[in-house]
């Protein structure tokens, strides 16, 4: 997990350059469960808000 200015992201492929993508999430805790839940596969459950990353930009369907 990673803060940012307005989100918290779970962030997926980290290594020393960076990151693959990130799922930009309103609340810490909401991030927290998701991460804690997810096997990796797919995307992660709870109110993500945003999927960022090299040539990644894709809103949560789900998200209201």
């Amino acid at each position: 997990m990673k803060q940012f200015n307005y989100t918290t992201a779970v962030v997926v492929g980290l290594d020393d350059v960076g990151y693959q993508r990130r799922y930009c999430y309103e609340h810490r805790a909401d991030a927290q469960a998701a991460l804690v839940a997810w096997d990796g596969r797919g995307h992660p459950s709870g109110p993500w808000i945003k999927c960022k990353g090299a040539g990644i930009d894709l809103l949560n369907p789900d998200f209201r």
